[in-house]
């Protein structure tokens, strides 16, 4: 399923990926509060993208490569809407990492209330969460930006201090419309 927004064209994810994948979580820079650090090799965002493409298999949504509609050949980040268990629970968890180069840009709002409104528009989920470093303020910005709020901590990397869980409701949603 292809989005557009404003400035972005996203698409799902597809195995040619797999370069810029790596190129973009396997810089430091763009893991500085990632507990795991930065993709060892190739070979792991390969692994990683074969989940994603899976993923997409049996869900009506999963991750996208994130492009400027102006450049859809270039990829700027990836990010989307994935299943996943926190505390035992699963949760529908928006999560996106943009290439230095696409920092302080608003891309990343922009992409999360894209995404927010296929999940809530398209799927029908009744909630969307994320889950973020306590020291990641720019990325708390950004989903309290696109209307999440956090209501808790989970310890979703073992061995890591908690991290913040944010969520927001289809309801709410709808009652306030999309965050501007």
């Amino acid at each position: 399923m292809q989005l557009t927004s404003s400035r972005l064209f996203l698409r799902p994810v597809e195995p040619t990926d797999v370069q810029r994948l790596f190129a973009i979580y396997g810089d430091p820079a763009t893991n500085m509060f990632n507990p795991a650090g930065p993709f060892p090799d190739l070979a792991f965002a390969e692994e990683v993208l074969n989940r994603w493409l899976a993923h997409w298999q049996s869900f009506p949504f999963g991750n996208w490569a994130i492009c400027l509609r102006e450049q859809p050949d270039e990829v700027i980040g990836f990010g989307g809407l994935s299943v996943r268990e926190f505390a035992g629970k699963p949760i529908n968890n928006l999560g996106y990492r943009l290439a230095k180069e696409a920092w302080g840009k608003g891309f990343a709002t922009e992409f999360a209330r894209r995404v927010i409104a296929y999940g809530f528009d398209e799927c029908q989920l009744p909630v969307i969460d994320a889950a973020v470093r306590q020291e990641h303020i720019a990325s708390q910005q950004v989903l309290e930006k696109a209307g999440l709020r956090c209501y808790g901590q989970v310890h979703d990397v073992p061995g890591a201090p908690a991290s913040l869980v944010y969520e927001l409701r289809a309801q709410t949603w709808r009652d306030q419309g999309t965050p501007k």
